[in-house]
């Protein structure tokens, strides 16, 4: 059995040398984060180049991500660098101040005057500090503490509920987006979006600057809770950010939702990655809490397509050991699911399209059979996606002559991208040279049973119309 649940970790300053990469790619890494809100695009950059010799010295393939910044809404700087703030103390959020006090701070989005009215509630520094408002005079939002402490420069601000009108993608985002489309990544990630439309516009300015990378959702607004559907039909997959979404919509609210988005990411053929603060603790500990376990193993129980690390490798003392901790958790998680509940699912699915039905078939003949292995021979991994949406306990492998698509396919769970050769027309030359890189992969055997897809006529664009089910190694083309 190998591991289905894939690892994003996000690359940093702890994990910029080529010796910390090489290390991160033996230990398991599927996808790369690159966060836009930090570091230059030389170091993106130059972090990519290392990246790509550990890939082709270990002989895997890891795809990138690149994640934008988006419209975070942050205080300004203080004289002295940070301030103690106590409950009571009255304080203002000043658009035009330009060095804080104890008395009142910049803003790094004026708009925020126009955001809200008295009674809101504000919550800075990723809900450390709580205000509530009391009334907007001109620029100037005048404020009471609620819960104090330590503020100190560039914390963010989020308004309970939601409501904020700033937009998903800011000057600095649309700029990242040629840069994310230079360095060629996989997929891009759209911080705080709040309807479709957000994610359309990115998907038009990827393909203005050349890109075909895969769009990801980040669901971290209340707006983009109740327009989830919408969200969904634009995005390729979403992003449980669960760091701002449980500042805005509560803590106690965020396990539910977690699962409700998952549950319908995989319902609308969509992937899901569970990310925030996963492995916290061991940005400065060897090994994880056991709360931290629990949290990574219930993601994967949820159906999650991947769990994300950010501080943890990109600025954690313990990066390599961090990804080898995940990689165990989700492998174990993975041993208890029951597969039983296929059998389940398939009592209320009805399949209106070939392509997607014969995709069904396979997982389910798959999961009766005992097979070895699933293969997907796909020019876009559609078919292989839609196998992945229901788990059988057998890999499903994605043959591809086509670059984009061996990268794509990386994030699906259980699903693992192989390459081929074959250009030709001729089917049973095909299916044979899609059991010859199964055997060179190590993934089956001669005499294995394996389930293969494809479309036919041979090397023409289309959906999966065949279902094959072969023993490796029986039949040899003419």
């Amino acid at each position: 059995m190998q591991r289905a649940t894939k690892i994003v970790a996000t690359l940093g300053p702890a994990s910029t040398d080529a010796e910390t990469i090489d290390r991160l790619v033996v230990a398991g890494i599927d996808i790369v984060r690159l966060n836009f809100s930090h570091g230059s695009l030389d170091d993106h950059r130059q972090r990519l180049e290392r990246l790509h010799e550990a890939s082709r010295k270990h002989g895997r393939t890891i795809a990138v991500m690149a994640d934008l910044q988006g419209p975070k809404i942050r205080i300004g700087k203080f004289a002295g660098s940070k301030i103690v703030l106590k409950p009571g103390q009255r304080f203002i959020l000043d658009a035009e101040c330009t060095l804080g006090d104890s008395e009142r701070v910049g803003l790094d989005y004026p708009e925020l005057v126009d955001d809200v009215v008295p009674g809101d509630i504000l919550l800075l520094d990723d809900g450390r500090i709580v205000m509530e408002v009391q009334s907007v005079q001109d620029a100037e939002i005048h404020c009471v503490v609620r819960q104090g402490g330590e503020l100190s420069n560039n914390k963010g601000i989020n308004k309970q509920g939601g409501g904020l009108s700033a937009p998903a993608l800011t000057p600095k985002d649309m700029e990242d987006i040629q840069n994310a489309a230079m360095l060629q990544v996989d997929y891009v990630a759209v911080s705080f979006p709040k309807s479709g439309a957000d994610l359309r516009l990115a998907r038009k300015l990827l393909g203005k600057a050349g890109s075909q990378a895969l769009v990801i959702a980040k669901i971290e607004r209340r707006e983009a809770i109740d327009n989830l559907d919408d969200i969904l039909n634009a995005c390729d997959g979403v992003m449980v950010a669960r760091g701002d979404l449980a500042v805005e919509v509560g803590d106690a609210a965020v396990p539910a939702l977690q699962k409700k988005i998952i549950r319908q990411a995989r319902a609308m053929n969509k992937f899901a990655i569970t990310a925030t603060q996963m492995m916290e603790s061991m940005i400065h500990s060897p090994v994880p809490t056991r709360a931290e376990v629990s949290d990574v193993a219930n993601a994967v129980l949820d159906g999650t397509d991947a769990v994300m690390l950010s501080g943890e490798t990109a600025a954690g003392e313990y990066p390599v050991a961090t990804v080898q901790a995940m990689a165990r958790i989700c492998y174990e998680a993975e041993k208890s699911m029951d597969p039983a509940a296929l059998d389940r699912h398939f009592l209320d699915l009805v399949f209106t399209r070939i392509d997607q039905s014969i995709a069904m078939a396979a997982l389910f003949i798959a999961h009766h059979l005992k097979v070895k292995a699933i293969a997907a021979l796909t020019q876009t991994g559609s078919t292989a996606l839609w196998i992945s949406r229901l788990s059988c306990n057998v890999p499903i492998y994605a043959l591809t002559n086509d670059i984009r698509t061996r990268y794509k396919v990386s994030v699906y769970r259980g699903v693992y991208p192989l390459m081929t050769r074959y250009q030709g027309h001729d089917r049973d030359e095909q299916l044979f040279e899609a059991e010859e890189e199964l055997i060179r992969a190590g993934a089956v055997e001669v005499g294995d049973l394996i389930v293969i897809t494809c479309g036919e006529p041979i090397g023409q664009p289309g959906g999966t119309n065949t279902l094959k089910i072969v023993r490796v190694g029986e039949h040899r083309p003419a």
